[in-house]
């Protein structure tokens, strides 16, 4: 065999054992690059499970459709989660009155409305989907690379004047255990690696492609990124047309609270 062919068949295997690394991964090479960017800016998972738990207020208004406004609690090493609503017009026992406190402890819901326990099996469901949505909504950035995540390059986009590079991302439903799970478009900023905008699915509400989009504006606190204030945007069915339809906001942020998961079980008649 001459030196061409010898060195062209270990070019070869090599390429394979990169495929087959990135297929067992999941990411291929320019994704991972990306994530890897992103990392180095705000660091891991592990840099905000430094912080233990968190507390903050948290306001969903998707405008006309309707406001929630709660005191949220999380413990990130578990990621149990506790609430209190003084409003709750959009996601959270609609339409009833009073105070609603909800929380998730090693997977478990439980939901009071004015003290008293509330057992429906569809509301204790909504209760699991809004504990996990919240818990991920603020620590998203910390979470594009957890098990049973899959990337994939799809190039560049100019948004307002930035090229974007964009990675679509995709969830493994056997790690999940879900039926269907979102997808994500993440675009990120080549200058400064952060991701400041996304379009996203929710199959869980019939939306099964990603034509939702998000941005997202960052505050530094504590040494950790937060996304402190969200915008959500739909596109007209008629005309593709994109209008905001809900903007979300994490404030009073503070973190080592000391939160234990026995905290977070609610007390109820």
């Amino acid at each position: 065999m001459n030196f061409f062919n010898t060195n062209l068949q270990y070019a070869l295997v090599a390429l394979f054992l990169m495929t087959a690394y990135i297929g067992n991964a999941q990411t291929d090479v320019k994704s991972q690059q990306l994530l890897d960017n992103l990392t180095s800016v705000i660091g891991d998972y592990k840099k905000l499970k430094s912080k233990k738990d968190v507390q903050f207020h948290y306001v969903y208004n998707n405008f006309d459709a309707g406001k929630d406004v709660s005191a949220e609690r999380l413990i990130f090493d578990g990621e149990d989660s506790w609430a209190t609503y003084g409003q709750h017009d959009r996601n959270v026992l609609i339409g009833k009155k009073g105070i609603v406190q909800q929380s998730l402890i090693n997977g478990v819901p439980q939901l009071s409305l004015n003290g008293k326990w509330v057992t429906d099996k569809e509301a204790l469901g909504a209760t699991v989907f809004i504990r996990e949505v919240n818990s991920f909504w603020f620590s998203m950035i910390y979470k594009l690379g957890d098990e049973g995540t899959n990337h994939k390059y799809t190039g560049t986009e100019n948004v307002d004047g930035i090229n974007y590079e964009k990675v679509m991302l995709t969830y493994n439903n056997a790690v999940t255990g879900k039926a269907a799970d979102d997808e994500y478009i993440l675009y990120f900023n080549p200058t400064t690696h952060m991701l400041d905008l996304f379009y996203f699915s929710l199959p869980a509400f019939g939306v099964k492609d990603p034509i939702l989009k998000m941005t997202m504006d960052y505050e530094k606190i504590g040494g950790v990124y937060i996304p402190t204030k969200r915008k959500s945007y739909a596109p007209n069915p008629k005309t593709g047309k994109y209008a905001i339809n809900g903007e979300y906001t994490f404030s009073n942020i503070k973190f080592k609270n000391g939160y234990k998961p026995k905290d977070f079980k609610l007390v109820a008649m």
